[in-house]
């Protein structure tokens, strides 16, 4: 490995690939409050207990995919693998402890010790969106229909909207006894973490990617009738809330997510554009247990991993405006007195709102318009001593080699006519 290259499963975004970057995040800051979504920013690491305890002690994240590390006081810290926890835990001392309502939106990185693969990145990126405080079948199908707007705005068509439940925490227990009786029936073939997971927490197999375990996994019998009737009505009325709405959803029975705090609803959005990996959302409704409180936070929301939005665009020849970040100007001072001139000359036209480039050293007039065309500058403004005597600067257009001198006074309300 080169000695320059980033770290396995990280990457460097550079200046030409920025702009898709920047049409997602766009994309969210104009869509998310539309429905009273507001930007929040919470750190990059937090404690550990935050992601233990919210996330489950049980899952392949916190048990596997973990960057953990004590600090210099002692205390257990973790690069945050998901952006949910860390917003619950921030939101724990406000109102929605008392069922008030907040919507809230994040931008940001986040960190697993996974393999890396196509659509896998131990340094990821999400856009997500939580509504947390309330419970309703309303509020989990509006979560959904702000993701499909999302995805809408950005270009990308051909995804499949993927939905389950995963009941309430009292209505689960049937299905849970019964799930455990079908895996134990093909445990032996399965691997070892499915042979932990049978006891400590069955539900947890339905999420197991291993070969070796998707034959037993895709023959689970459909166990959504087994759950209480409150679970089953709450579920109807999301499904009648989104068919209002018209979108269009497939039920899978086999859909659990691969957090411990998922109750009720659970969905997953898939694009063909992304092979095997081919999950570009997902989220559901929650209930989050907070360190030093006994209470849960309740809430839906639902993340969208950026690389891999950008992988479905570019399937689909979703075309990006590429951001432009050559110069308007030019300016080449032939001369010491001309290039100290130019430096202010510089600071008044960027002020303006002109970009402006310059050559702050010594060379001659063929390695400055080499140093304009580099850039890709559209003007050159130059002047020497003959000039800056008669304080005029001569305006020369690079794509057609056409120059003229004029007043140097003259030269900013020109330049700002080029912008209009």
């Amino acid at each position: 490995m080169s000695k320059f290259s980033p770290p396995p499963g990280t990457s460097d975004i550079f200046p030409e690939e920025i702009s898709c970057w920047h049409s997602l995040e766009d994309a969210a800051r104009r869509i998310f409050p539309l429905y009273g979504y507001a930007e929040m920013r919470t750190p990059v690491f937090e404690y550990t207990e935050v992601f233990k305890k919210g996330i489950g002690d049980e899952t392949e994240v916190v048990q596997k995919e973990m960057y953990t590390f004590e600090d210099r006081g002692g205390r257990s810290l973790t690069l945050r693998p998901e952006g949910t926890a860390g917003i619950i835990r921030s939101l724990a001392g406000t109102d929605v402890m008392n069922g008030n309502e907040k919507r809230v939106y994040y931008i940001g990185p986040m960190f697993r010790g996974e393999r890396p693969a196509a659509g896998r990145r131990r340094q990821f990126h999400q856009i997500g969106a939580e509504n947390a405080g309330r419970v309703a079948p309303e509020l989990d199908a509006e979560s959904i229909a702000l993701l499909l707007h999302y995805l809408d705005e950005l270009g990308i068509t051909g995804y499949k909207l993927l939905l389950n439940t995963r009941a309430s925490s009292e209505d689960r227990k049937p299905a849970e006894d019964s799930l455990r009786a079908y895996f134990a029936n093909t445990i032996s073939g399965m691997c070892p973490d499915c042979k932990n997971r049978l006891e400590r927490n069955v539900w947890r197999i339905l999420d197991c990617k291993q070969e070796q375990c998707r034959d037993a996994i895709s023959k689970t019998p459909d166990i959504a009738a087994l759950f209480g009737e409150p679970s089953r009505k709450y579920f109807e009325k999301v499904c009648a809330a989104l068919s209002a709405m018209g979108i269009h959803f497939e039920v899978d029975s086999r859909l659990v997510r691969g957090l411990d705090y998922y109750v009720h609803t659970v969905f997953e959005v898939t694009h063909p554009g992304l092979g095997a990996q081919n999950a570009i959302a997902g989220g559901g409704r929650y209930e989050i247990n907070v360190p030093e409180s006994d209470k849960a936070i309740v809430g839906v929301g639902f993340a969208a991993g950026l690389e891999r939005l950008i992988m479905a665009q570019q399937s689909l020849g979703v075309k990006q405006v590429q951001e432009n970040s050559a110069p308007l100007v030019f300016l080449i001072g032939l001369g010491e007195k001309a290039r100290n001139e130019n430096l202010g000359l510089a600071a008044r036209l960027r002020r303006s709102g002109i970009s402006t480039g310059a050559e702050v050293e010594e060379k001659s007039m063929k390695a400055c318009m080499r140093g304009a065309n580099r850039v890709n500058a559209k003007f050159t403004v130059i002047r020497g001593d003959n000039e800056l005597a008669k304080g005029s600067v001569v305006l020369k257009n690079m794509a057609d080699g056409s120059q003229t001198e004029m007043n140097s006074d003259a030269l900013l309300p020109h330049l700002k006519s080029l912008v209009k």
